[in-house]
């Protein structure tokens, strides 16, 4: 069974919420991304979301952007990712998910880049720039190989669209709880319960808010109302900051510890 589809069906098994972390792959280089996937895994995250550095990450805010301007001054292509995922796998079953633009893809050729990546041991892909209505060979491609394609539904998504989005999604349903770019936010969106509720009545899969969530109290919110809470840009923020230190793992894992245990604790 895929990691990602296995992880919910125990955690929902136990009441459990996932707590899913995104950081920038090859910030500051990737070495330190393999030390802190399997730090992360320890400190209790249920699924790392590595972000694919890209020139152009037209939904990331600041904060992402410029992990990804590190990740490709550290010279982490998708190749060399990849080879750091085989490596994690020795030590780690952690789910991964690839958090990818297209272009990235469709310069390798869509049928190499999956089963490439499910070779080393990629459980999904986040493929943020490519819509349902353009995905049918992309899906039939995943499914054969045996990984999630994972689609996002946004505040301002019409509801007729909605269904036909979740419909065809697979693992969970990433739902970006506020609109524009990811980023830290003050506090949760209003109308979370609303929208969630509203996803549910079109899919049985797990639905996991991410964009904006960056402290335990709004990670404990978000959990409370859908099946699992994505933290990024304030984990990114910390390796941005201590991104040349010693103590980068050690920072992390404390941070990362303290936003699982919020989400593991409802």
């Amino acid at each position: 069974m895929n990691r990602i589809v296995e992880r919910f069906a125990q955690l929902k098994r136990d009441g459990k919420k996932a707590f899913v972390v995104y950081i920038g792959a090859g910030d500051p280089n990737l070495d330190a991304t393999r030390q802190l996937a399997l730090a992360f895994d320890q400190a209790g995250v249920d699924i790392l979301e590595l972000g694919v550095p890209f020139s152009d990450p037209l939904a990331d805010g600041l904060v992402n952007q410029l992990a990804a301007q590190r990740g490709l001054e550290s010279g982490t292509t998708p190749p060399k990712l990849l080879e750091t995922i085989t490596s994690i796998r020795k030590q780690s079953s952690i789910p991964v998910v690839l958090y990818i633009y297209f272009n990235l893809i469709h310069k390798v050729g869509m049928e190499k880049f999956i089963a490439d990546a499910a070779r080393a041991g990629v459980d999904g892909l986040l493929v943020l720039d490519l819509p349902p209505e353009e995905s049918d060979n992309y899906e039939a491609l995943m499914s054969k190989a045996g990984l999630c394609h994972i689609y996002l539904v946004a505040p301002t998504t019409p509801e007729d669209r909605m269904e036909k989005i979740v419909k065809r999604g697979a693992g969970f349903i990433y739902y970006i709880s506020r609109e524009g770019v990811t980023g830290m936010q003050t506090q949760v969106a209003s109308n979370l319960a609303e929208q969630v509720a509203k996803i549910r009545a079109h899919t049985s899969l797990p639905i996991a808010v991410g964009f904006g969530i960056s402290n335990p109290e709004q990670a404990k919110a978000v959990a409370k109302e859908a099946d699992g809470c994505v933290v990024g840009s304030a984990v990114v923020n910390q390796i941005a900051q201590h991104g040349k230190s010693p103590e980068l793992v050690g920072k992390l894992s404390a941070f990362v510890k303290s936003l699982a245990d919020a989400v593991k604790t409802i």
